[in-house]
C-alpha cells in the first residue's frame, strides 16, 4: 500500500529499527554509509522515470544496497522546487524493488497533481527519503518538529479508522508550524472534517520516525538534457549507461551539474 507524504490511505507499519547495510564505503560528503541513503538512489530514479516515459527497457539493477526499508519518493520541478509527487510505503521493501516502483508511482499517481510529462523531465529534481527508527508516542505531542516524522491513525466523524502522515521536512517547510499546527493539519489531510478539539487530539495514535533524505537536483540546461546519446546499444542501455557512468565516473560532472542534498534526521 501507497501513502503520499501528506497521505492518507491505510497502511501496515513496519516497526524494524535494525536493519543496516553492509559496508562502510564513503559518499560525495563523506558520510559513511552506516548512512542508507546515497545519491545513485536519486539517479536510478531519474532512469527508472526516463524509461517509463519513453517505454523503454527498465533500467539495470543498480550497485546500492539492497536491504528492505520503508521509504519515499519525491518529484519537485523548476527553480521554485515545486511539488510534483511524494508517494511512499511503510512497509520495508528491498530498495531496488522499492525506488524502481515508487519512482515510478510517485511521478503517476499522487492524486494531487496530474501526471509528469516528458516536457517536464529536464525540470525536475528528486528526493529519495528512508524511513528508520520508528517508535510510538506516548501521545499526540510526544515528537520534535524537524527531527521526526510522524503517523497518526485517528477515527473520523463517521467512526472510521484513517491514517496520514508527514515527512520529517513537511512541518519546517510550512514555516512556523508548531505540533499542535501540525496535528490539525495532519487531520485535515486525513480526511477529518469535524471540529478539531484537545479531545479529539487525545484520541490520536502517534508513531514517530526518522529518515535520511538525499535529493538530487539538476543544474544543466535544459539544452544539454535532451542531447542524444551515440554509444551503441539500445536507447534504454545508452540512457541508462550515460547516468551511471557520469555519476560512478566524473565527480566533475556531479559537482559542476547536480547539486547533492544530504539530510539526515536522526540520532548521530
Amino acid at each position: 500500500m501507497a501513502a503520499g507524504c501528506c497521505g492518507t490511505k491505510k497502511q501496515k507499519l513496519n516497526n524494524s529499527t535494525s536493519i543496516t547495510c553492509n559496508g562502510t564505503s564513503l559518499i560525495p560528503n563523506g558520510v559513511r554509509n552506516g548512512m542508507v541513503a546515497h545519491p545513485e538512489m536519486c539517479f536510478f530514479c531519474f532512469d527508472v522515470l526516463y524509461c517509463h516515459l519513453h517505454s523503454l527497457d527498465p533500467p539495470k539493477t543498480p550497485n546500492f544496497c539492497n536491504d528492505p526499508y520503508p521509504l519515499f519518493v519525491t518529484w519537485k520541478i523548476g527553480k521554485d522546487r515545486r511539488l510534483r509527487g511524494c508517494i511512499g510505503t511503510f512497509n520495508a521493501m528491498n530498495l531496488h524493488c522499492g525506488l524502481r516502483e515508487y519512482a515510478v508511482t510517485s511521478a503517476f499517481k499522487d492524486s494531487r497533481f496530474s501526471p509528469i510529462t516528458r516536457d517536464e523531465f529536464s525540470k525536475l529534481h528528486v528526493s529519495v527519503s528512508i524511513l528508520r527508527h520508528f517508535e510510538d508516542g506516548s501521545d499526540y505531542l510526544d515528537w520534535e518538529v524537524g527531527v521526526h516524522g510522524i503517523r497518526i491513525e485517528f477515527h473520523n466523524e463517521k467512526g472510521s479508522k484513517r491514517t496520514a502522515t508527514y515527512l520529517p521536512e513537511v512541518a519546517p517547510e510550512q514555516g512556523s508550524w508548531d505540533q499542535i499546527q501540525t496535528i490539525d493539519s495532519l487531520l485535515r489531510k486525513g480526511g477529518y472534517k469535524g471540529s478539531v478539539t484537545p479531545d479529539i487530539r487525545r484520541t490520536i495514535k502517534l508513531t514517530r520516525y526518522q529518515s535520511e533524505k538525499i535529493s538530487v537536483i539538476k543544474m544543466l540546461p535544459t539544452s544539454l538534457h535532451t542531447v542524444p546519446i551515440t554509444k551503441s546499444g539500445n536507447e534504454s542501455d545508452q540512457h541508462c549507461s550515460f547516468w551511471n557512468t557520469m555519476y560512478q565516473t566524473t565527480s566533475l560532472w556531479l559537482s559542476l551539474h547536480f547539486m547533492v542534498l544530504v539530510q539526515y534526521k536522526g540520532p548521530p
